[in-house]
């Protein structure tokens, strides 16, 4: 483009001449912060959890031809690897519920939308949460 050409900014495709962040800032308060701050040291645990699970899962014994129940039942027999693996699901859980949050509050417009969007969010995590937890401690081959 030519220094003497005309240097204009198309309209926006939104239809809103002044779009404004309209809703109430002052609720958050520290939590947006503290998330951030949980976000980047629970990825940054994550990281550690996830390559030591597939490390020990899949490069040490058999590899992945032996994973299997037995396998499995062997591990969890063992509390370290229980409390890992717990780690490993409550972190990757709360951490991907906090990134999805996020983008519903990035995105969602309407305070109804949003609400029902995380009460949906916030009930799957914490199902899935109380079933692997469960799965952890009670397994019994």
């Amino acid at each position: 483009m030519s220094a003497t050409a005309d240097s204009t900014i198309a309209a926006p495709r939104t239809g809103r001449i002044d779009p404004k962040y309209t809703r109430d800032r002052t609720k958050s308060g520290n939590f947006e912060m503290l998330t951030w701050l949980f976000m980047r040291l629970s990825g940054i645990v994550l990281v550690v959890l996830i390559f030591v699970h597939l490390f020990s899962n899949l490069m040490v014994g058999d590899g992945i031809n032996g994973l299997d129940f037995g396998f499995v039942a062997g591990k969890w027999a063992d509390p370290f690897w229980q409390f890992w693996d717990l780690a490993l699901l409550w972190l990757a859980m709360l951490h991907g519920t906090n990134g999805v949050r996020t983008i519903i509050n990035d995105y969602a417009d309407k305070d109804g939308t949003r609400f029902w969007l995380k009460t949906v969010l916030y009930a799957a995590t914490a199902v899935i949460i109380v079933l692997g937890t469960l799965v952890i401690f009670t397994f019994d081959p």
